[in-house]
């Protein structure tokens, strides 16, 4: 019990940074809606989904690397100056390397014009690469706070100086054109002023990491090197194959759609916009890998780690599944209507359907992320690679035919497939190789609950427009899974300090673990 607590506590830390990140991103993403049409924001939003697959690349999977062999005593002393070291040699290769064909990868990412959008990049990219490790340790040293202040002060850089660029800036040119705030300000660069926000950012987050870098000892184990690139290259095609799952349907939406080349990009902001909503799923499946990582290496000792593992993921899957519902419940009333910038540019409201499927799809994501425990403890990360691959290659497959005549629709039911996929095999092959006392029956039968009120809510929908009494039909469907969730899983919440007042349990009282039997029979 005192290791859930442990993640509890350090999770609630990480969650309420990453949190407070998240939605400040979100709100500088919808707050661009409001400001840009669907095919300005596509220039935004594909840059971005480029630059996802740079960072997995620069990192190469060596946070996670890092995490399995701190645990060594015998690299204790090596670990970070070996991985370290690493990552510096190579970011300022492929950091060069993207400065010196700048041109070219502009014609690429088809932004022709703006040669100088892949030089902010490979600097942006650059300090976020040599911050990773720093932060890494900050984690595995069971450090939040400091942690999660910088995470915090590196987003808020980010949205103050877009805001100041963006909305400030043209106010005052307009206001009075000798300003000594617009000496290097041009409001050619327009959207452009986003990458050069978070550049900024980037440099002041390594700055306030000067410490944990310059900690840095010239000491390069080449054995250990050699042992965590053999651990690591497997994660980097899993994470090159998870770029392509979350990422490559804008890409390959802007080069599949059968308009213009104007028309391809308003569709791929307002697929992107929608995305985005149906993306708050992912916020909290973020905040749950930040501190579950760690401490699902930190457990595996334990004798008791498969079933602390087990109940991880129920608990997962519980709330998973309520969030689930507050984003798909309120997509129309809510978030489709207010969060994106439909009252300035209605062409956003078109893609509000396709926010259930990639917020389901989103849940099977993290239940697969819970699954992966099995193959990283058992150094088997090749096997990662192959589910990866294999999902890389539903998605590449069926947006390419999909695209053509099904627009963003094909991408969105692309990405439910395959992380449905991910999550099937993952499981399986899990169950032969590290066997964990999952309660499959009773996360099932939540999963199929929760999506019978969703499709309850569907079909009233089709018969009322009235956005009113929608929310509150909503409000009562998500009140009631909130109610039954409460009620079956009582012992298990009860063991929560806070949440065993509202069950008027006795704070001394002794709550009997149920086993998986006991699950499977109640589902």
């Amino acid at each position: 019990m005192s290791g859930i607590k442990k993640l509890a506590g350090q999770t609630a830390i990480y969650g309420v940074s990453t949190i407070l990140g998240r939605f400040l991103n979100v709100f500088l993403t919808f707050w661009l809606t409001y400001v840009y049409g669907a095919e300005k924001f596509a220039v935004f939003s594909l840059a971005y989904a480029y630059v996802t697959f740079l960072n997995v690349i620069f990192t190469y999977g060596m946070e996670t690397s890092f995490f399995r062999f701190a645990q060594r005593p015998e690299y204790k002393n090596d670990v970070y100056n070996t991985s370290l070291l690493s990552v510096i040699f190579t970011t300022f290769f492929l950091s060069g390397a993207m400065m010196l064909y700048a041109p070219q990868l502009a014609d690429l990412w088809r932004v022709p014009n703006n040669p100088e959008y892949i030089t902010w990049f490979a600097w942006i990219i650059a300090f976020d690469t040599l911050s990773a490790i720093p932060f890494a340790r900050l984690r595995q040293q069971g450090r939040p706070i400091k942690y999660a202040t910088i995470k915090i002060l590196n987003i808020v850089i980010y949205v103050a100086l877009t805001y100041f660029f963006i909305k400030i800036c043209p106010a005052l040119l307009k206001k009075n054109p000798e300003s000594f705030l617009l000496v290097a300000y041009d409001p050619k660069i327009d959207i452009g002023y986003t990458f050069i926000a978070n550049l900024i950012a980037s440099g002041v987050t390594l700055l306030l990491l000067a410490k944990e870098f310059f900690s840095l000892r010239l000491r390069f184990n080449v054995k250990l090197w050699k042992e965590m690139m053999a651990y690591s290259w497997p994660l980097l095609i899993v994470g090159l194959g998870g770029m392509i799952n979350e990422v490559l349907n804008r890409i390959l939406l802007d080069y599949r759609l059968p308009y213009s080349f104007s028309e391809n990009k308003k569709q791929v902001g307002i697929f992107n916009a929608n995305f985005k909503v149906a993306a708050l799923v992912n916020i909290f499946i973020q905040v749950f890998r930040i501190g579950a990582e760690p401490f699902f290496f930190n457990e595996a000792g334990k004798q008791d780690a498969r079933k602390t593992y087990a109940r991880v993921m129920k608990i997962f899957v519980v709330i998973s599944c309520v969030i689930f519902l507050i984003v798909s419940l309120f997509a129309d009333t809510i978030w489709g209507r207010y969060l994106m910038g439909v009252k300035n540019h209605p062409e956003y409201a078109e893609g509000i359907g396709v926010i259930p499927i990639i917020a389901i799809a989103y849940v099977c994501l993290g239940i697969y992320y819970n699954l992966t425990v099995w193959y990283k403890l058992t150094d088997k990360t090749i096997y990662g690679a192959y589910i990866t691959i294999a999902g890389a290659a539903i998605t590449i497959a069926l947006n390419y035919f999909t695209i053509p005549w099904l627009g963003y629709w094909g991408s969105a039911w692309t990405t439910l497939a395959c992380y449905a996929f991910m999550m099937v095999v993952s499981y399986r092959q899990g169950q032969k190789h590290y066997r964990i006392p999952y309660a499959t029956k009773k996360l099932t039968a939540y999963v199929v609950i929760t999506l019978i009120l969703y499709f309850i809510y569907l079909g009233i929908s089709a018969l009322i427009t009235n956005h009113v009494l929608l929310f509150l039909i909503a409000s009562v469907l998500l009140t009631l899974f909130l109610l039954f969730i409460g009620q079956t899983e009582r012992k298990e919440f009860s063991r929560f300090p806070f949440i065993k007042r509202l069950y008027k349990i006795p704070v001394g009282a002794t709550i009997p673990v149920s086993t998986q039997a006991n699950d499977n029979m109640k589902a």
